[in-house]
């Protein structure tokens, strides 16, 4: 539970200083709470509800089977075993690092290729804010083995014979969260962030710290391409490309392989109400990641699409592929999603993740001998080419609920004659505007207004570039909702600014992967970032990775071999090429 201070917009963990592990100790905790008025010794212990008690059930399932909790872990020690110290709910960065630096090209680029003395004698005046060179100092820090020694023995009735045997001095990465961090007042934060965040993060500034030598970039090893071809109802056909460094999966809940037993166990569980099920065995269901890949292939329609060939909205298919196969594919389960009113939730789900995958299938073909391309532009080229009229049949039934005529026109060619809710949305959120009943200066387009600029930087942290965003709340009547459908409806039109967008319209590159990584599509699983709790900023994250042919758990500087590795609960998944 996170405690809220609305008085002072403050959390607790910000007022008071915590110990780095995973306890909480606070010798007046009563006298703390009472700051906030929270009279502990009123508090009264209440019953669980089926519900809280299933929760806790599964959040104590998780934090077990992922950190391996109760198992006889052997500790390893020595080169490329080294733990990181958590500077408090810093786990997510922990994690990542552990498996970066456990790939060849950032090993090579910062500890194998790259003496650390030679590094501090030709660095920047200032080497405290240079990343190459706190990379340089982190990959010697994990790969040397020199600051992978056992922990002091602790006398604590707390730790466990198991958790002590595992823990290290570790190595506390201060210097390098200080500098990756700087640019992002998210991770410069001590609150829990999310790991795949910070990875995208991390590799952009890397990248943009390696302009100089871009040969020398370690972070291109994870870069591909994305293409998506569109075919309109005309037989016409477009292709959007772009760069990425991850590929993010939904996981198709319908394609569970344990419907039967899910079955039974929901049965159970309604038979059960009311009743203690701490001992029942959870029962998730189980999606094979093959179905994952297929769904990110399988052709989508887009309604509403507007085609530049029929000058009008229609029904388009929409097809993804991959242009190009990095040396490591990193793979994203889209555990967190979004219900119904814009509510967060964790998708209680695991996915079966074999050892080797093959995605040879899923590369995409190009342009086909035989297709036509959709010709340039868009609605909104449209209205910059040409005089933009009202749509008289939105202007009538505007008017027919008795709103004036000229602010009826305004509402259709300020939305681009998209719609009659999306012109009334315009018109309601409009109706206190000034120069609402001024005429139409003639040859004009009608003077679209500048949209709410709150509503623009919405959807710019959803991802998307700000002219877009524009564009589709113009469109939209100023609805988010709408704006976010009308983006994804219009690919032909529109980018995602946290895809590296490289082309965007129906007219091909020449070649959108050159100086990219490629070969065969067969991938050996060798990382797993996983996540305990209910949402990405919360919880904690642990790393496991395939290292001299064994699976080792870095938890923090808990570092192990790994009995039991969780290859069916990863948040990100990271292969590597073989090479056949």
């Amino acid at each position: 539970m996170i405690w809220l201070d609305r008085r002072k917009n403050s959390r607790l963990s910000d007022v008071f200083s915590y110990p780095e592990d995973d306890s909480v100790l606070d010798p007046l905790l009563a006298q703390h709470l009472s700051f906030f008025g929270i009279d502990f010794s009123s508090l009264k212990k209440t019953e669980m509800t089926t519900a809280e008690r299933e929760l806790d059930q599964n959040i104590n399932f998780d934090w077990n089977r992922i950190q391996e909790s109760g198992q006889d872990l052997e500790p390893i020690f020595g080169p490329g075993y080294t733990g990181l110290v958590n500077l408090g709910n810093s786990c997510y960065m922990a994690a990542t690092m552990q498996v970066v630096f456990s790939t060849q090209s950032f090993s090579s680029r910062y500890y194998k290729n790259q003496a650390l003395k030679l590094a501090f004698e030709t660095a920047p005046s200032d080497p405290t804010v240079d990343l190459n060179m706190q990379l340089t100092k982190l990959g010697h820090g994990l790969l040397s083995g020199k600051y992978s020694v056992p922990a002091p023995e602790v006398d604590d009735i707390a730790d466990s014979a198991t958790s002590t045997s595992t823990k290290q001095e570790g190595l506390p990465p201060r210097m390098f969260k200080a500098v990756v961090a700087a640019s992002h007042p998210e991770f410069s934060s001590m609150r829990q962030q999310d790991a795949l965040e910070f990875f995208l993060h991390f590799l952009d500034q890397v990248e943009l710290g390696n302009v100089a030598k871009p040969d020398a970039d370690p972070s291109r090893s994870f870069k591909f391409g994305i293409e998506e071809r569109i075919q309109c109802s005309s037989g016409k056909v477009a292709y959007n490309r772009r760069h990425d460094y991850i590929l993010s999966l939904n996981i198709p809940l319908h394609e569970a392989t344990n419907k039967e037993e899910l079955e039974a166990f929901h049965k159970a569980q309604k038979d059960s109400e009311g009743k203690d099920v701490s001992s029942n065995e959870i029962v998730r269901p189980r999606v094979p990641l093959e179905a994952c890949l297929a769904n990110f292939s399988a052709p989508e329609e887009i309604q509403d699409f507007y085609s530049t060939a029929l000058r009008a909205k229609t029904m388009a298919i929409k097809k993804a592929g991959l242009t190009s196969f990095p040396d490591y594919l990193v793979l994203h389960m889209r555990k967190f999603v979004m219900e119904e009113g814009w509510v967060p939730k964790k998708l209680d789900v695991y996915v079966d993740v074999p050892d080797i995958i093959d995605i040879s299938h899923m590369r995409s073909k190009g342009l086909q001998p035989g297709e036509e391309l959709l010709p340039e532009g868009g609605p909104e080229t449209e209205v910059e080419s040409n005089e933009v009229t009202a749509n008289d049949v939105i202007v009538v039934q505007l008017m027919s609920m008795g709103f004036g005529h000229i602010p009826c026109q305004k509402a259709a060619i300020n939305t681009l004659n998209a719609g009659v809710e999306e012109a009334m949305n315009w018109l309601l959120s409009h109706m206190d505007d000034p120069d609402i009943e001024a005429p139409i200066p003639k040859g004009s387009q009608g003077g679209p207004e500048v949209v709410d600029q709150s509503a623009v930087q919405t959807l710019i942290s959803f991802g998307f570039e700000e002219e877009v965003a524009k564009k589709a709340l113009k469109a939209s009547g100023g609805d988010i909702e709408k704006a976010t459908d009308w983006i994804f409806n219009n690919p032909g039109g529109s980018g995602s600014s946290d895809m590296d967008t490289t082309t965007s319209s129906s007219t091909p590159t020449t070649d959108t992967t050159a100086g990219l990584p490629d070969g065969g599509g067969k991938y050996r699983l060798f990382g797993i970032v996983s996540h305990i709790g209910t949402s990405t900023q919360c919880g904690h994250y642990v790393a496991h990775v395939l290292k001299d042919g064994r699976w080792v758990i870095f938890n923090d500087t808990k570092v192990g071999v790994s009995v039991n590795p969780p290859k069916d609960m990863g948040y990100l998944y990271f292969f590597e090429r073989i090479n056949n």
